[in-house]
This record gives C-alpha cells, sequence and structure tokens, in this order.
C-alpha cells in the first residue's frame, strides 16, 4: 500500500499469531481508505512503530508474551496512543471491561461483518474529531487495570534473594542491593554494584517476585529500585530520564511517567 494521505487510514495491526494478523490484513485489503498498514508480532515493536510512525488507528491483540496490549498502552501512554480495537480471545463476561470503556473490541474468532462493524465505528469517531474522551476513557482503562502476573501486595510473599547460576556457580544476589533489572533477549541482567549477573528469565517474571514499593518499571525493558532514584530530568526529545545516585541514566517511558511519580511519593 502507497502513502496515506490526510482522508487515508494509516494502519498498525499488532498480534502475536501470523495467522490472526493475515485475517486482519485480508480484510483491510478490502478498505479503499487504508493507504498504509503495519505489522507486528510483539507489543514491544508496537511501540516503537506507534511513537515512529504515528498510525491513525491500532488493531491491538491483548494477549501477547513479554509486552502484551496493556503494556503498549501504558508504553506509548494515553495522549500520544492512537484510536484502538482491541482484538482479544477473552469470553463475554472479560470483554465487559472493554465495553465499560467504550472502546471497540474483536473477540477471536469475529466475522467479516464485525470487522467491518468495528470499522465503521472508527471511521465515525475519526469524522467527529479525536476527542478528549478516548484520552480519558483509554486512561480508565489502563487505571483499571491489573496485569495477571502481578502479585497482590498483601501476600507478602516477595522474594529476599535471587539465585542465579553462573560459571558452575550460585551467585545469591539479595533483592535489597539491586539497582535496576535489565531484559536482555532471553535474560536479565541483574545490576548490582559492580556485578551484573545474567538470569535466564523474563523481566515480567522478575517483577512478580519484587516488591511494587520498592521496585517500579521505568520502561517495558526497566525495572528499577526505588531507592536507587536521585531524580528525573527532562531529556533533549522532550521525554524524560531516570537518573540513579551513581550517575546511570535511564529512559523513561511517556506512560510510566506518573506511576513512577507516584511510587516516589510514596518512598518519601
Amino acid at each position: 500500500m502507497g502513502e496515506g494521505s490526510e482522508a487515508g487510514w494509516r494502519v498498525l495491526v499488532v498480534d502475536d499469531e501470523p495467522l490472526a494478523r493475515d485475517n486482519v490484513r485480508h480484510l483491510l485489503s478490502r478498505a479503499p481508505d487504508v493507504t498504509a498498514l503495519w505489522e507486528c508480532e510483539s507489543g514491544g515493536d508496537a511501540v516503537d512503530v506507534i511513537l515512529r510512525e504515528k498510525p491513525d488507528l491500532v488493531f491491538l491483540d491483548v494477549q501477547m508474551p513479554e509486552v502484551d496490549g496493556f503494556d503498549v498502552l501504558r508504553e506509548v501512554g494515553p495522549e500520544l496512543m492512537p484510536p484502538v480495537i482491541f482484538v482479544t480471545a477473552f469470553d463475554q463476561h472479560a470483554v465487559r471491561a472493554f465495553e465499560a470503556n467504550a472502546l471497540d473490541y474483536l473477540l477471536k474468532p469475529f466475522s467479516a461483518a464485525r470487522f467491518q462493524e468495528a470499522l465503521s465505528r472508527a471511521r465515525k469517531q475519526r469524522e467527529q474529531g479525536r476527542e478528549r474522551a478516548l484520552l480519558a476513557r483509554l486512561s480508565s482503562l489502563l487505571a483499571g487495570y491489573k496485569p495477571a502476573h502481578e502479585p497482590p501486595a498483601e501476600t507478602g510473599q516477595y522474594l529476599e534473594r535471587i539465585a542465579v547460576k553462573t560459571d558452575g556457580k550460585v551467585l545469591v544476589v539479595p533483592v535489597a542491593e539491586l539497582d535496576w533489572c535489565e531484559a536482555e533477549g532471553n535474560y536479565v541482567v541483574l545490576h548490582s554494584g559492580a556485578k551484573s549477573p545474567m538470569l535466564r528469565e523474563t523481566l515480567n517474571r522478575v517483577e512478580q517476585w519484587l516488591d511494587p514499593k520498592c521496585f517500579v518499571r521505568v520502561h517495558r525493558s526497566t525495572l528499577v529500585n526505588v531507592s536507587r532514584i536521585k531524580e528525573l530530568e527532562p531529556d533533549v526529545d522532550k521525554g524524560w530520564v531516570v537518573i540513579l545516585r551513581d550517575g546511570t541514566r535511564l529512559r523513561l517511558s511517556p506512560g510510566r511517567k506518573a506511576a513512577v511519580e507516584a511510587v516516589l511519593r510514596q518512598s518519601f
């Protein structure tokens, strides 16, 4: 498809299942007003495309590994997020959460007629202009959602030590000595002073182990010990940077700034 015009739709399709992306792409091929189309198989790639290309509409799968649909919303932030049509395999009961926030959704498997209905609603929304109400609904949806991997605070079952196998040995890293954690491929780098052992695990899983009052996600690939944060500083590209007490500078995702500030206020 060629370059989009003001009247055309520039659409992003995000789904980790190739067949699901193929289905949406096929249905979009019937829409003459779709002038540009991108596809992403992961939420992380979707964040980059949204911020770089600024599509007019996003078909967003809810359930994806590592960075799910809600993580994408958080990373981009409601102010920069385009209108979204959720694509989900949730049952009808669970899907009421989307209805309550007046965001359209497609329940897998969906028919061509249902797809066209969702696209028609998106067109009407565009004709009326991008209302602030849409941003408010996105914010409301995020505020009411807790990831399934997040343990309840009252359990008190957060780890105090993390064991890492390295060079045939087992290194025990006290959680209190962790400065920050960084996702790197299939591993998580545990930055602890001069040590940076690599744990074969996902960052989502490590986040599940740690007390959310003490550790905060500042980016989809970065988890930080709140006590190590010195300040938040504006960046040259109008974004923000988290500066740690040892001088380490870490990128702060736009959609996570409010949550980081809230955790910092609670820690003082």
